[in-house]
């Protein structure tokens, strides 16, 4: 309905599951207010940004409720009053590439087409117990949520998902929602992934090494490619969840529709009208192509394209090259300034070893064996532990500063 109020959530995942949960079945039903979930642990001045751009009309923490007031010495956020689109449901804090908060519109019928669809696909029937690791302000985690409201269970919700924890049968939890690095560090300690009937990965670039060792380890795990404007996940290993569909557009844009797109942007239809297009489709930030039997490729995201001599070369794809390598264990790839060529391309890896770490020259040899000399790295950064974001994405900002102070 019109006018229906927007409950901000700052609540820790695990401590605050329950709230969270009860909050999130009574906006999909309409018998509560629309959410807005976000990170209590980001710091203060952080949440007050998102507070101020989305305009909730209460907060709730675990010490209770309050009404949100605005701090009368900032202008009001653009389109400040509007009311949300009817049948909102959720609305979702992303910032994409620019930093910018934008809080994503969530129709209660597009979360629960995109959940229905989701478990139709994997074979999730009614009584399904989820895992869910995943920050619950985040559209992975939440849709782990709304999956456990269909199926008519409780999650178990986790903090963290602990390697040392190898025994996960002991979670009673037939699917899990992974990011690469927790799969990564849960192969890497040997635990029991055939314990779920399914592991859904997404949220960042899968290392193909990463997927391999897991489905050698018994593991049943789906790729998903999604955000948070398309509630999550809505293409699992390439093919679009029923309902949905994927074309590429200009420049070589992944464009979605169906029935999980999110409605606009909250208090800014400037950037709605520049998404949604008249014909009902959603532009990604992100390249790619499907092929003639419809799959889906996902070649990375168009603002993190290098451009280097003039060149363009797309680091998701220079990255899985270069994990492929051995004594690879992680690399992740971004452009550096360059007075000559304009942007570098430079490699961070974790080395598998770090007494005998790859060389410059075999992994620009790697590159070259496989794509044009230009996408080759021309400088290397080794690191203990690749930097990643709470998505389990490879923090750009934190790679950027090593490499100014770093870069070989």
């Amino acid at each position: 309905m019109a006018g229906r109020p927007l409950h901000a959530l700052l609540l820790p995942p695990a401590a605050g599951a329950g709230r969270m949960l009860d909050a999130l079945a009574a906006a999909l039903d309409g018998s509560g207010p629309a959410i807005l979930p976000l990170d209590p642990d980001l710091p203060p001045a952080r949440v007050a940004d998102l507070l101020h751009a989305f305009t909730p009309a209460t907060i709730e923490t675990l010490d209770g409720e309050q009404r949100w007031r605005p701090d009368d010495s900032r202008p009001p956020a653009p389109g400040t009053g509007a009311d949300l689109p009817d049948g909102t449901a959720v609305v979702i804090a992303t910032s994409g590439s620019t930093g910018e908060p934008k809080g994503a519109q969530l129709s209660a019928d597009a979360l629960l087409a995109s959940a229905r669809a989701g478990l139709g696909r994997i074979g999730a029937g009614p009584g399904t117990r989820w895992l869910c690791p995943l920050p619950t302000s985040h559209i992975a985690g939440l849709g782990v949520l709304v999956r456990s409201i269909l199926s008519g269970t409780a999650p178990v919700v986790v903090e963290r998902l602990d390697p040392a924890q190898r025994n996960l049968a002991a979670f009673g939890c037939g699917y899990v929602s992974l990011v690469p690095a927790q799969l990564r560090r849960m192969l890497d300690a040997g635990a029991g992934l055939s314990a779920f009937d399914a592991v859904l990965l997404g949220g960042a670039a899968i290392p193909s090494g990463v997927l391999t060792g897991a489905r050698a380890a018994g593991a049943r795990v789906i790729t998903t490619y999604g955000m948070s404007e398309t509630c999550g996940g809505c293409v699992y290993d390439g093919r679009p969840l029923d309902g949905v569909r994927a074309r590429i557009g200009p420049r070589r844009r992944i464009q979605i529709t169906g029935p999980v797109l999110f409605s606009g942007y909250r208090n800014r239809p400037d950037l709605t009208g520049q998404a949604l297009g008249d014909d009902g489709w959603f532009t990604t930030s992100d390249l790619g192509e499907v092929d003639e039997a419809g799959h889906l490729s996902v070649h990375g995201r168009a603002d993190e394209m290098i451009n280097t001599g003039g060149h363009k070369v797309a680091p998701t794809e220079v990255a899985a090259i270069l994990e492929s390598v051995p004594g690879v264990r992680e690399a992740a790839v971004f452009g550096e300034p360059d007075s000559h060529w304009g942007e570098r391309v430079t490699a961070v890896v974790v080395p598998a070893s770090f007494a005998n770490p790859p060389r410059l020259e075999e992994l620009r040899a790697a590159v070259r064996r496989k794509l044009p000399a230009h996408a080759a790295p021309r400088a290397l950064l080794i690191v203990r532990a690749m930097p990643l974001l709470p998505s389990g994405k490879p923090d750009l900002a934190t790679l950027r500063g090593l490499g100014r102070d770093h870069a070989t």
